[in-house]
């Protein structure tokens, strides 16, 4: 009898699957490398934990962890500056076995946000904490308080003063509304190398000082992982510095749950990376999982969203979607998405992918 019990725990034992993103934005043709060393890092981290026997939010928790501590991405260290010239971070991690959700958000000192977010997932009856409160209940559960200055990079103390002059010159600011004007809108449903040619143009007259840089073509936004382990159970994080120049206290979809970020094994674990606002105002996270519960896959899934986004609100972005199975699917409407896929059957990453 405790053999025939044993025996059926082994063959229920499911193949472990990680899927990432490093951020879909107009990544210039000089970042692709670093996004791609980024990204295999990660992989490497989450593929480990969850190799060894560990849990999908091992997995999520690991690989969100080295993507926050490389300034690459808009997520722990090298995070974009807030208006003020500071460093804000939000996460947010759920489990998709109990539906149990960590999240902080605002917080300036600590550097590994993901892992303040596991503290409230597993030693919290709350869910979400921000700003002072949550670097406190950080502390008191032994994480480390760091000076803000350590988060700060000089490449974006740059970055937020181009950015600054040429919101003082008047250009209309469309990171917060996501709603895209005409010119804009064709843009996006142009080519990829013809989106990245309008991208190098607006770069480079605004150099000139002829006209002000879109901050939307500079977001290299957030960071996310969705896992399957051994034993069924999902799990997803999302981790971000925010909206360059952002608003101080501003929080964006990343850290909310049923926006940026959603597990629930019944249903599908989903990141998204993009303009949080019009995400925010879809709740596109829990919309994508959603249409997973109802029979579609999960790139149709993905795909749905990514294309609902843009049709309803003028959004971009992108996702990441796991469905119960393992089976998962990646969109964007960006340039590029930085990706990864970590299997029993190896390693895949790049920085473009819709399927």
């Amino acid at each position: 009898m405790l053999f025939a019990l044993v025996q059926s725990q082994v063959m229920m034992k499911r193949k472990p699957v990680l899927v990432i993103h490093g951020g879909a934005w107009a990544m210039p043709d000089d970042g692709v490398v670093a996004h791609e060393r980024g990204i295999a890092e990660a992989l490497r981290a989450g593929w480990a934990a969850l190799s060894g026997g560990g849990t999908a939010v091992d997995a999520v928790e690991a690989a969100v962890t080295v993507m926050e501590d490389d300034d690459t991405f808009d997520a722990g260290r090298g995070s974009f500056l807030t208006r003020d010239g500071r460093v804000q971070l939000d996460a947010l991690l759920m489990s998709g076995a109990d539906l149990k959700t960590g999240g902080v958000a605002c917080v300036e000192r600590l550097r590994n946000p993901i892992q303040a977010a596991r503290l409230v997932l597993e030693r919290s009856p709350h869910v979400y904490f921000v700003g002072v409160g949550a670097e406190r209940f950080a502390t008191q559960h032994g994480m480390r308080l760091i000076d803000n200055t350590e988060l700060i990079v000089p490449r974006e103390k740059e970055r937020l003063m181009r950015f600054q002059v040429a919101e003082a010159k008047g250009e209309k600011d469309t990171t917060f509304s996501g709603n895209l004007d005409k010119e804009a809108s064709e843009a996006v449903a142009a080519s990829v190398d013809e989106v990245d040619r309008e991208a190098d143009a607006v770069v480079e007259r605004a150099i000139l000082g002829t006209e002000v840089l879109d901050p939307t073509m500079d977001s290299h936004d957030t960071v996310g992982a969705v896992a399957m382990d051994e034993y069924g159970n999902l799990a997803a994080g999302t981790s971000t510095g925010g909206t360059l120049s952002k608003a101080p206290g501003r929080v964006g979809d990343s850290s909310l749950i049923g926006c940026g970020c959603y597990a629930d094994n019944e249903s599908a674990a989903v990141s998204l990376t993009g303009w949080g606002e019009p995400i925010m105002k879809l709740v596109l996270g829990k919309w994508a999982v959603d249409r997973v519960a109802a029979g579609a896959s999960p790139q149709e899934a993905a795909a749905e969203a990514i294309a609902y986004l843009h049709r309803r609100l003028g959004g971009h972005g992108g996702i990441i979607l796991m469905g119960p199975d393992g089976t998962f699917g990646l969109a964007h409407n960006t340039p590029r998405m930085a990706w990864g896929v970590a299997t029993d059957g190896g390693m895949q990453l790049g920085v473009t992918r819709n399927g």
